[in-house]
């Protein structure tokens, strides 16, 4: 029997690295002739560097600007000439100080800091280029990850204006002559989630400001600065103006570009990485799934376990344990999903390939212990599902199946 186990992180208790070897642990023991494979997975937002680096990526460590410019240890991951560089652990909110929710700087936080991050892969030679977007503090446009790439944002007075969205509407003119020469022959693919635009009413202001801590006066404002700097890129860029691959390839550049879906995405780091570098939106989870190479881990696999710590109508929109379940179960595979609790309908979990749930809440209705005490939870659940799948397959010997029902 081989069991494939590849759940997304359960945020605020386990990184997806943690939580496949927990639930691995309570299943050996009741399965000992099992082969049990872990493959942590990532949607695009945490957690994405870590999956690659679970998959045989380098891990290469480099400081950075945090989302409000303090110094953070941040890391890429390293395959050959790919670079996996994850957005949310170099100036995500959970690099916010005090962390996500204490002190949100909704109209000074930048996406500074992954642009240097971008700028050491180049350097040390990476040419295709995996940016994950997701969990970013910022609603800057990507202004500040062009800055950190050597393109200077500059005010009515010719100086670089200051870092963070609530600065974009002083921005005169996009100055692209100093970009790295290593993008000239570098591809960028984007891995997210969202679809948003850039601006209008579903903007990457109007819908995840308030998330970001803006208040409503503070969203109009930055929505604002959103439509300016979406002009100023237009006139930088015309189609092809920068000399990068792609650029206008959408024949929508600049204020065009921003209507177009996933240039929300990271508050606008997406527009950025379109408008200007031509790089190529991808869904998150399925471009991690290919990086992975999670469709090899398949092959005679009889039983997928995945999950998250909430399972619910989120999920069902290109969340990790949903991309899994749908991958595994389009090769006739059972998918078990393992949540912290889950909301979603009998119908919802077969039209998303999932046969069967286990919950922690299940286990402790407490969710203050259930997130403090997600490893052994976990590990009970794995106890649980060797039982259930020792019967089912137990069952299936007796009716000639081959041990798989």
């Amino acid at each position: 029997m081989r069991i494939v186990i590849a759940p997304d992180k359960f945020k605020g208790s386990l990184p997806a690295t943690g939580v496949a070897a927990a639930i691995a642990d309570g299943i050996r023991p009741g399965l000992p002739g099992a082969e049990v494979v872990t493959v942590p997975v990532a949607d695009g937002g945490d957690g994405t560097v870590d999956a690659a680096v679970a998959a045989g990526f380098e891990r290469v460590p480099v400081t950075a600007a945090g989302p409000t410019g303090e110094p953070v240890r941040a890391s890429y991951a390293r395959g050959g000439d790919v670079a996996v560089i994850e957005l949310a652990c170099v100036c995500g909110l959970m690099r916010l100080p005090g962390g996500p929710g204490v002190r949100p700087e909704p109209m000074t936080a930048s996406s500074f800091g992954v642009g240097e991050v971008l700028r050491a892969a180049l350097d040390a030679g990476a040419r295709q280029i995996i940016l994950a977007v997701g969990g970013s503090a910022s609603t800057d446009g990507g202004a500040g990850l062009l800055q950190a790439i050597g393109a200077r944002v500059l005010d009515a007075r010719g100086e670089q204006i200051g870092r963070g969205g609530g600065a974009l509407r002083e921005a005169a003119c996009l100055d692209l002559a100093g970009l790295h020469p290593a993008l000239r022959s570098a591809t960028l693919t984007i891995a997210a989630d969202v679809t948003n635009p850039l601006t209008g009413p579903d903007g990457a202001a109007e819908v995840f400001g308030p998330q970001k801590g803006a208040t409503p006066a503070q969203v109009r404002d930055l929505a604002a600065g959103l439509r300016h700097w979406a002009a100023v890129v237009a006139a930088a860029t015309g189609t092809g103006a920068s000399g990068l691959p792609g650029t206008g390839a959408s024949g929508l550049p600049g204020t065009g570009a921003s209507g177009l879906p996933g240039t929300g995405a990271a508050g606008g780091v997406g527009f950025a990485a379109q408008a200007v570098l031509g790089a190529e939106p991808r869904p998150g989870i399925g471009l991690v799934l290919d990086l992975i190479g999670f469709h090899r881990a398949l092959d005679g696999a009889d039983l997928v376990i995945t999950g998250e710590g909430s399972l619910d109508a989120q999920s069902l929109s290109g969340k990790a344990p949903v991309g899994v379940a749908l991958a595994a179960s389009g090769r006739g595979i059972p998918v078990v999903a393992v949540a912290g609790r889950s909301t979603l309908t009998a119908q919802q979990l077969t039209t998303a390939g999932i046969t069967a749930v286990y919950t922690l809440a299940g286990l402790e209705p407490d969710p203050a212990r259930c997130i403090a005490e997600a490893g052994p939870l976990l590990r009970r659940v794995g106890q649980l599902i060797a039982r259930d799948w020792m019967g089912e397959a137990a069952r299936a010997a007796e009716a000639g199946l081959g041990g798989r029902p």
